[in-house]
Order: structure tokens, then C-alpha cells, then sequence
């Protein structure tokens, strides 16, 4: 039986993978959330193969900095090195949400770079890193999705989803949503034609960002 604070962690988990599928941001069992135990060097992820729109308690493993197991029946997320090495770059960063969304992955395979062009995505992203393709679950996925995160709170990874960091599982399920409907207006431009509509230049420094 795991204490309360594990389990208001797991409920903030699994509400957010309730959002994120019924807004189409992930399909079946693609995609993977977790978050800082508070007072530990610990993390919350979910395990391999569950579906995000139906987490329990059950479906998380812990998991130190370190790479040891701390609880969880189930194996994690095969992606867990991607979200520890984050959090040991980051830490300011309690909660990531990864993600595979339609419309990050298709302008990134036009080559283009998501436009920003409102206030919400200014404030709560602003940009976003890149990195190439690397193999799902691989050291050097994680490694590299880390050094983007530096100086990013979003980081698009090349032909297969994105990673949203925040300070807490809410943030960071915000600048996933607003990292998808960045990308999606920026479809929509390219679809129009628009090459160069986006925020005001002069007004980008002087957001103050979440």
C-alpha cells in the first residue's frame, strides 16, 4: 500500500493522461507521464504499456535518479531514462508529459519550425528544441533530449513525439496542450501559404513567461 502522497501523485498522473487522449494528443498505450516525489531524489512514471486514459495506482513505478526501483509491480515505461536524465539536468523541472501529437510531428517533417503566435503559447512555452531522431528507449535519446531541455521547456523529438516539462503536473499538461496548438496554427498557416505570420518580435522579451 503505497502513502497518500504517492497516490495524489498517481491521481495527478492519471488525470492528465485522461486529457491528453481524449484531445487526441496520444493513442492506445503510446506516451508516458511521470513526476518528482517530493523530498526524495525519487520519480513517479508510468509502466510499460499502459493505456494513459485508464491509469490506477498500480500502473506507476518508482524510480531514483540513481536507476534503482524503488516500488511499482510493473516494469516502467521502456522511456524512463528519458524522463530521469531530464529531471538530473532540470532540477526546477517536478513533472514531465511525453507525448506523440499529430500536428508537432507534422510540421516537423515539412521542416518547419513551430510558430508561437499567441499570447497562451508565448507565455506558456515560447519555443521549443528539436532533436533528431534517436531510438525509442535508447541512452541516447534521453541523453540528448536532456541537453535540449537546458534551455527549453518543450522539446520536439524527430518522427516520434515531444517532451513538456513544468514545475508541476499541470504546467507541464499545459505546455503540452499549447505546444500541440501551436503546431496546429502553424499547420494551418503553411497550409495558407503563411510562411512568416507570428508574435510580435518586440513584445517576445517582454512576456514574462510561467
Amino acid at each position: 500500500m503505497r502513502d497518500a502522497s504517492i497516490s495524489t501523485l498517481a491521481a495527478q498522473l492519471g488525470a492528465a493522461g485522461r486529457q491528453v487522449v481524449e484531445r487526441g494528443l496520444v493513442q492506445a498505450s503510446g506516451g508516458n507521464l511521470s513526476v518528482r516525489v517530493p523530498g526524495t531524489d525519487h520519480f513517479l512514471v508510468t509502466a510499460t504499456g499502459t493505456w494513459l486514459d485508464r491509469l490506477t495506482p498500480d500502473d506507476f513505478t518508482e524510480i531514483t535518479l540513481g536507476e534503482e526501483r524503488v516500488d511499482g509491480a510493473a516494469r516502467p515505461s521502456v522511456e524512463w531514462r528519458l524522463h530521469q536524465r531530464t529531471y538530473e539536468a532540470r532540477p526546477d523541472v517536478d513533472a514531465i508529459v511525453h507525448l506523440h501529437p499529430q500536428h508537432v510531428l507534422l510540421v516537423d517533417l515539412l521542416g518547419a519550425p513551430i510558430r508561437f503566435t499567441t499570447l497562451d503559447h508565448q507565455y506558456y512555452v515560447g519555443s521549443a528544441a528539436r532533436v533528431p531522431f534517436l531510438p525509442s528507449g535508447s541512452v541516447e535519446l534521453a541523453d540528448a533530449a536532456a541537453e535540449a531541455a537546458q534551455d527549453h521547456d518543450a522539446v520536439v523529438l524527430a518522427h516520434h513525439g515531444c517532451s513538456a516539462l513544468g514545475d508541476s503536473v499541470e504546467m507541464a499538461l499545459r505546455r503540452a496542450l499549447n505546444l500541440e496548438e501551436a503546431a496546429m496554427m502553424t499547420y494551418r498557416l503553411l497550409l495558407a501559404g503563411n510562411t512568416s505570420a507570428d508574435f510580435p518580435q518586440e513584445w517576445r522579451d517582454r512576456i514574462i513567461t510561467a
